[in-house]
């Protein structure tokens, strides 16, 4: 297999850590172990883990005031080309003065200080002696992506003043700036969990106990002696977490389950999870579900496209076009049992009572009420091909025990449409790739083959279960 390509760990990061915050949402300040209580197995129905409700009756997977700082940490970034301090205090000023629904009270007591960018949380520090909550840390990790390609120092450095602007204890900046440099490492395809020493002779000799505490092997969120508010202890079960966790379900469900701040410890966990999985770890039941507003900027509802086109802007300045434009209709055709084929427009304009399970980028989610969104791209560059292939047949089987109709789509509806059709049939009917390439090729004149990859995938996928 090729190795993880850098797009896929830079959109896998802040989807990931959107994603976290809006699984964590509903559980807030909800006991230990009410995740798992309320979902003992993967939901991978039309019902799924994000539910939504909580105290603050989110939407299932709206995600929460720790994204909605985050996306303003980005827009500022890629708009002014790099850190501009008084315009991102600016922007989350705003933000706080519109009222959003969720905003924790250190954050709220210096942006509505009426202070300056550059003393209201110093001033707030000096009067209250308390300021390191985890509100920088669970907002940094657009932050974390923009500055990773410009080395260590530029990275821990931005990771500081970032969190300076609301959290005057140093000691919470020190834990961004680990983040920052776990995050670096991973994005570079190496791993954050053997990074952490070197992280840690990064911070300031006051702090570096504290942090080297929460951050060893053998410990446990069980030992951390203040609640998950906490920086120490939210970045300490994130990366506990992750040392436990064999994906990014895991890493989400272990963190949710300790109980507390439970929207920003996943938002962190999910954050470096998903730079270490990669997009296509994130199941595809969650992402294409979240989405959210941003109080005090206009009325646009941020959804899984917006995010990975910021992504891409936040590590290189290009932007992918989603919108292509009106293409001739393929589909929807019966092409299995149960299961349709079309290509984008097909699909588009198809019949809203089709679960949908869409292959290619989209801008606009569809009007169906029911949407699958993965994260394949017709290249060599998916790593992660069949992470993404097992979730989304699992999806399958389970939308089809419901009595769902599903149609698959892709841009073009051959390569990516033909690879998710012929997976089935070797799922469901034991074919060999050979026989399910025959069998849909007979049945969907518009399969394409020119994939070597996908063929490589299908082969990997016969041999797994035969």
């Amino acid at each position: 297999m090729p190795s993880m390509h850098r797009s896929h760990r830079v959109a896998g990061a802040l989807v990931g850590s959107a994603v976290g915050d809006a699984l964590g949402a509903p559980f807030e300040f909800g006991p230990p172990g009410a995740f798992s209580a309320r979902f003992p197995a993967p939901a991978r129905g039309s019902k799924t883990e994000m539910c939504g409700g909580g105290s603050l009756n989110w939407e299932p997977g709206e995600f929460t005031d720790d994204t909605q700082m985050a996306l303003l940490v980005a827009s500022s970034l890629v708009d002014q080309g790099g850190l501009d301090l008084a315009d991102v205090f600016d922007r989350f000023s705003a933000w706080a003065a519109a009222g959003p629904p969720d905003i924790g009270n250190q954050t709220r007591a210096v942006l509505c200080s009426g202070l300056s960018w550059s003393s209201a949380a110093a001033e707030h520090f000096a009067a209250s002696g308390h300021a390191a909550g985890n509100g920088s840390l669970m907002r940094t990790t657009p932050a974390a992506i923009w500055f990773s390609r410009f080395g260590t120092e530029a990275t821990t450095d931005a990771a500081r003043r970032i969190s300076a602007l609301t959290h005057g204890d140093p000691s919470a900046g020190e834990g961004c700036a680990i983040f920052h440099e776990l995050l670096r490492v991973a994005l570079d395809g190496g791993d954050p969990l053997a990074a952490i020493p070197s992280a840690l002779s990064l911070v300031a000799e006051e702090h570096r106990q504290r942090w080297a505490t929460v951050l060893a092997e053998d410990w446990t969120p069980e030992q951390a002696t203040e609640s998950n508010g906490a920086a120490w202890p939210t970045l300490g079960s994130a990366v506990w977490a992750l040392r436990n966790g064999r994906d990014i379900a895991e890493v989400l469900r272990l963190v949710i389950d300790l109980g507390g701040d439970t929207d920003t410890v996943a938002c962190v966990a999910g954050g470096l999870a998903g730079a270490v999985f990669g997009m296509g770890g994130i199941p595809s039941r969650w992402a294409s579900v979240v989405h959210g507003r941003v109080p005090g900027h206009g009325d646009k509802v941020w959804r899984l496209a917006d995010l990975q086109q910021l992504a891409a802007a936040l590590d290189s300045g290009v932007q992918q076009s989603y919108d292509p434009g009106v293409i001739p209709r393929i589909g929807p055709a019966e092409v299995l049992p149960g299961i349709w084929a079309a290509n984008l427009d097909g699909a588009r304009y198809s019949e809203k009572d089709f679960a949908v399970i869409s292959l290619c980028r989209l801008g606009e989610p569809f009007e169906h009420e029911l949407q699958r969104m993965a994260y394949i791209a017709d290249n060599e560059h998916n790593s992660d091909l069949d992470v993404v292939l097992a979730d989304v047949l699992d999806d399958m089987e389970a939308l089809r025990a419901e009595g769902r109709r599903l149609l698959v789509h892709c841009h073009g509806g051959a390569s990516r449409t033909g690879l998710l059709l012929r997976a089935w049939l070797m799922r469901t009917e034991g074919m060999t790739a050979e026989e399910a390439t025959a069998h849909v090729a007979e049945r969907w004149p518009n399969l394409g083959l020119w994939n070597a990859s996908f063929t490589a995938a299908l082969q990997r996928l016969g041999q797994s279960s035969g």
